[in-house]
């Protein structure tokens, strides 16, 4: 896919160019950063540059991770990283993507990353095709957790052992937001089950 660019009252969502390494490289210093994501730690100038440089154009080209900067309108200061990731053939079939964000420490608490979820799955629902975005974070992640249930996401559990952070596998909230949530019509025809009724 070609790059996009998405704008909120408040945001630019792009992708991210050489010019934003260096913010980059200073956000993923932030503890909280490294303990609740898979971004490498200690995390060096390195790291910045595969991750704007590399990964972020291989996604766009190879439509396996639609990744955006998000920076303010208003003097174009970084806010974090949001992107659809973890596309496999399977996953583009089923109309199924991933949400991921980071937030810089000095931009949080401002309703910025909420902000920048709400376009970026309006955008995967009526410009992409998908008509299910999921949302994952380790349990603990508090703040992530109140990003997605203010975007309106739904949470649907816990998965036991679910992925690996820094060596060690983890348990994992996970949720989700599909088109109806937001009075769109998806792409396949949804049949929701039926509560169960209790045996007599």
């Amino acid at each position: 896919m070609e790059p996009v660019t998405l704008d909120t009252d408040r945001l630019l969502l792009r992708p991210m160019e050489a010019g934003d390494v260096d913010a980059v490289l200073a956000a993923c210093q932030d503890p909280d950063v490294q303990r609740w994501t898979r971004v490498p730690s200690p995390y060096g100038r390195g790291h910045a540059e595969d991750f704007v440089l590399k990964i972020g154009p291989a996604g766009w080209r190879e439509d396996t991770m639609y990744n955006f900067g998000v920076f303010t309108r208003d003097g174009g200061a970084l806010v974090g990283s949001m992107g659809l990731v973890g596309f496999t053939p399977s996953r583009h079939a089923e109309r199924v993507a991933e949400l991921g964000y980071w937030t810089a420490p000095e931009q949080r608490r401002r309703g910025y990353t909420a902000e920048a979820v709400a376009a970026v799955v309006r955008w995967a629902f009526t410009e992409v095709g998908i008509d299910r975005v999921e949302w994952f974070a380790e349990v603990g992640n508090e703040p992530s957790r109140a990003v997605a249930l203010r975007a309106g996401f739904t949470m649907e559990g816990t998965l036991r052992s679910w992925f690996v952070n820094h060596g060690t596998r983890r348990d994992a909230w996970v949720g989700s937001l599909l088109p109806s949530d937001l009075g769109l019509e998806s792409r396949l025809p949804y049949l929701p089950a039926q509560p169960q009724q209790s045996p007599q």
